[in-house]
């Protein structure tokens, strides 16, 4: 059987605005989620010889009756990862009809270092 990590949400959390009225954000609000797969990192991305620096890209497969928005978050994931990825865009979950595994969202994420 297949089976999910648990990993944190990031959510921004906004506590109002600053004289340019810019919004101004506090810590995070944490949310954990259970079950998530994620898919392989690209072979191209864990290449030790890149000078500028590296960028790792995963996709997530969030479960069913997760369905909140993700638009501007980062989930942190546990070892192997132990990093703080930022999600990509806003993610949708796909109609429950057309997924006959437990999960029905895939969430681009990405870090980068250097």
């Amino acid at each position: 059987m297949i089976r999910g990590i648990d990993v944190t949400v990031l959510r921004p959390n906004p506590t109002g605005r600053d004289r340019l009225n810019n919004v101004t954000y506090g810590e995070p609000v944490r949310e954990p989620v259970r079950n998530v797969l994620v898919d392989s990192p690209n072979p191209q991305d864990m290449e030790a010889a890149r000078q500028d620096g590296v960028t790792l890209s995963l996709t997530l497969r969030f479960p069913k009756g997760y369905s909140a928005s993700l638009r501007g978050c980062s989930v942190v994931l546990p070892a192997p990862y132990s990093d703080t990825f930022r999600v990509v865009g806003d993610p949708k979950p796909l109609l429950d009809a057309n997924c006959p595994t437990p999960w029905h969202m895939d969430v681009n994420v990405e870090v980068a270092h250097g």
